[in-house]
């Protein structure tokens, strides 16, 4: 298929970019991989990058020809490791070059490895193989890494990567953002009581609860640290993420887990801090975490059990 046509793809199945001038040689490496995989085309380093910049999260591998027109396979590398969006995506290049001093200096922008004109297809289908499953256990640590190992929701790194991403759109936009912070009420009585073990069956009940109840795809919940936790609301008002969050408050009482030891009820509740602006691109996203932390911290002393909103003021 043409990079040019409208790229979808089945994720089963990995996805090969192939760029290269020359025609005959993307219709030799297309037919040989359809088979085992989606294979897409660029007729030079232009189309390829337009590609990239389009679908760089379908894309699993690129073959790229080092001789083209214009820009040429070196400097087409090179832009992908500086684009932060597909910097990850393993690169091969396919050259009718075969210097040692060719092969190193591939090597050295970023190339993961090299296969030559004419093809052998033996050797380009183990090369690629190679390549693919590297990505696979890159990919799986990479997701590992952004998860929190006990309640299998994102954790605080992936929180701050996807608050600033969200926040810059927010701004970019003109549109609002919403944020709800909360905290396990008594959290400390209920594991020095209960023991850490029961303790941390909670904290995975609450995370499940709140993956439950926050429904849209862009909304984000993730374990802040220790019994707290935040959810981040895109193009959300704060009247309608108040509602999020009495909803949420509801739900976790509605587990019913006991908590003899609350002063505010015989089951695990909690209490909310929503705070809600339209961000400029001078705001740090910190701005909104630090109020509605505030109005967290209000909720905690008018009583627990409850949620506090209030609108980020503007300077």
């Amino acid at each position: 298929m043409r990079a040019d046509d409208s790229i979808t793809t089945n994720k089963n199945r990995p996805c090969i970019l192939v760029v290269d001038d020359q025609e005959i040689n993307s219709v030799m490496l297309q037919s040989a991989l359809s088979q085992l995989y989606e294979v897409y085309t660029a007729s030079d380093g232009s189309q390829a990058l337009e590609v990239l910049n389009k679908y760089h999260q379908l894309i699993d591998l690129v073959l790229l020809d080092i001789q083209m027109p214009n820009i040429d396979g070196y400097q087409v590398l090179l832009k992908i490791r500086q684009t932060d969006r597909f910097k990850n995506i393993p690169v091969i290049f396919i050259t009718g070059k075969d210097s040692a001093e060719d092969e190193a200096k591939g090597l050295e922008l970023g190339a993961m490895d090299y296969i030559p004109k004419p093809f052998n297809m033996s050797v380009v289908h183990a090369r690629i193989r190679n390549q693919i499953a590297l990505k696979k256990k890159s990919d799986l640590l990479e997701k590992l890494a952004l998860l929190d190992g006990l309640t299998e929701i994102p954790n605080r790194r992936n929180y701050d990567e996807t608050f600033i991403q969200e926040w810059r759109r927010a701004a970019r936009s003109n549109s609002p953002i919403s944020l709800i912070m909360l905290d396990i009420d008594y959290f400390k009585q209920y594991n020095d009581n209960y023991g850490h073990s029961l303790g941390d069956e909670t904290l995975k009940a609450v995370a499940k609860c709140l993956s439950d109840q926050v429904m849209r795809s862009g909304d984000h919940v993730a374990r802040y640290g220790g019994e707290e936790f935040a959810i981040i609301l895109p193009n959300t008002e704060l009247r309608a993420a108040a509602s999020v969050a009495e909803k949420i408050r509801n739900a976790i009482l509605q587990l019913a887990i006991p908590h003899e030891f609350s002063k505010v009820s015989d089951f695990v509740t909690v209490s909310l801090g929503v705070s809600s602006t339209i961000p400029t691109i001078s705001d740090a996203y910190t701005v909104l975490q630090e109020y509605a932390d505030q109005q967290l911290y209000k909720a905690k002393q008018a009583g627990r059990n409850r949620l506090v909103a209030e609108e980020m003021p503007r300077n």
